[in-house]
């Protein structure tokens, strides 16, 4: 069946609010209804204005005040919202609450989310608010992706398979627009792409995407859900009233459980992705070519070619690591579930740029490659990118959340040349390294200012040999030194500029 032709069933299992309002779609009664948003980011924004150009009776909490903030504050308050800024949340919401939508930053175990459920309102996330805002008839089908790592490679890449595809699409969700923008835009989208964090799963009930993949699982995020089991649960929600195939990852089996374990429309299908040759009904690959046996007519004894391994080169013509390979299988697959064309898959794929900071190279010095890959802020992601290379100068530490590094060191040992160590919980890596790897040395930098990097570029050139990687994948996350893991990407991509310029060389 063509994308276009399926159609989006109501999900019977949710109630309506108070039993009486059938807030399934944007055209439905929301006037009058008492709606309490909790967090005022772009999604709280979005969320409020939505609400409010429907006739709800709006209240917005955030604890949080800045200057952007008070401006989205301004416009709410013009708009008729009543907004409180810059003060504790509370542990109650006002007698006149019927929904609460909360950003998808505030725990499950906050005081006020925890009285509301108590007291019978039902919480909902952006994400939930955004499916119950898509037209009645004729609304975009969503392609759902989660995962530990690997998203935003794997939705920004069905992303470009979809524009190739001569598609009206976008990226939205956890990247891109804002899910609410998405569904509410003035010129209709023909189907999204959507990234979905466990944190907005968490707070979602009744999506039904088209297609979805979980494509990996691996402890992360467990304070903030309590237990690694609940966080791995909300992973499978990816799963929950899908309509047409659940992708998952051969190589990873706890998201075929997730599958085993969903409930799903009558008809939907599991499909497999492999980095090894597809059996029937999956993806994976035929020498070096990505290939397609879940959605052909022959998949018994045939397959759809989709592109090579060489279309999927990084930009400094090294191969793709097998992560990469792997998000792009997950990436075809979805887009194939969509009727697709082969041709649109091999066209999108080679016309994707990579997103920075994910195994992005960033300059070569004296015969060393430098690669940026602060986007790997926990074990599996950094181990995904240290095995992608022979030799490496690992350049690590940050908050680790409480997360082992063991395993992670004792894999990948054998490749490491070197390490250089920064951040808050580089003890512990580096203790990793003295039980697992003890002939590699270790440089601790003790430094918390941002412009640490340039000692940690000279302490790993020192460390490396020509044709070594200098590879930046932290295993943590980088706000105990930097805003965010942009930021330290910059910095790191910054001082290389600094090396190759007192060496006298481009750096690029």
């Amino acid at each position: 069946m063509s994308g276009a032709d399926q159609l989006w069933p109501v999900d019977p299992s949710y109630e309506p609010l108070g039993g009486a309002r059938d807030l399934t779609h944007r055209d439905a009664d929301w006037s009058g209804l008492g709606v309490l948003v909790v967090g005022l980011g772009v999604s709280g924004f979005a969320a409020a204005d939505a609400l409010l150009e429907r006739g709800a009776r709006v209240t917005v909490v955030s604890p949080d005040t800045n200057p952007a903030i008070a401006e989205r504050a301004q416009v709410l308050e013009v708009l008729g919202a009543r907004v409180v800024a810059g003060e504790p949340l509370g542990d109650r919401a006002p007698e006149d609450t019927d929904l609460v939508v909360t950003s998808p930053g505030v725990p499950p175990t906050n005081p006020l989310l925890v009285a509301c459920a108590q007291a019978g309102i039902p919480v909902w996330g952006e994400v939930e608010l955004a499916w119950r805002m898509r037209p009645k008839e004729g609304a975009a089908p969503w392609l759902t992706v989660t995962g530990t790592n690997g998203k935003t490679t794997c939705v920004t890449m069905l992303e470009s398979i979809l524009l190739a595809a001569g598609l009206r699409a976008t990226a939205a969700g956890n990247v891109g627009l804002p899910i609410l923008e998405a569904v509410l835009h003035p010129e209709p989208y023909e189907v999204l792409a959507v990234e979905l964090s466990t944190f907005q799963l968490h707070w979602s009930r009744s999506i039904s995407p088209y297609a979805a993949v979980c494509l990996n699982v691996a402890p992360d995020h467990v304070d903030w859900h309590g237990s690694y089991e609940e966080y791995r649960r909300m992973k499978g929600r990816i799963y929950e009233r899908a309509q047409v195939a659940c992708l998952f990852n051969v190589q990873d089996p706890q998201t075929e459980q997730l599958v085993r374990d969903a409930d799903v429309v009558e008809g939907c299908r599991a499909v497999g992705f492999t980095l090894g040759i597809p059996a029937r009904s999956m993806l994976g690959l035929v020498e070096d070519v990505l290939a397609d046996r879940a959605f052909v007519q022959q998949r018994q004894t045939s397959a759809a070619e989709l592109c090579s391994l060489d279309d999927l080169a990084t930009a400094d013509g090294a191969p793709a690591p097998p992560h990469y390979v792997a998000d792009a299988l997950a990436a075809a697959g979805l887009a194939r579930a969509y009727d697709v064309a082969p041709a649109a898959v091999r066209e999108g794929l080679r016309a994707y740029a990579p997103q920075p900071h994910r195994v992005q190279p960033v300059g070569v010095v004296g015969d060393v490659r430098f690669v940026d890959d602060s986007k790997a802020t926990n074990p599996p992601a950094a181990r995904a990118s240290l095995t992608a290379y022979e030799h490496v100068v690992w350049v690590a530490g940050g908050q680790l959340k409480g997360a082992d590094v063991d395993d992670l060191v004792r894999e990948v040992a054998a490749r490491l040349r070197g390490a250089v160590l920064i951040g808050v919980d580089r003890q512990q890596i580096a203790d990793a390294l003295a039980r697992h790897a003890p002939d590699v040395p270790v440089r601790q930098l003790s430094s918390t200012d941002t412009g640490v990097m340039d000692e940690v570029l000279r302490e790993a050139s020192a460390l490396a040999r020509p044709g070594d990687v200098v590879l930046l994948a932290p295993a943590a996350a980088s706000k105990d030194m930097f805003p965010g893991y942009d930021m330290r990407g910059d910095a790191f991509a910054a001082a290389v500029r600094r090396l190759a310029e007192s060496a006298g060389e481009p750096g690029s």
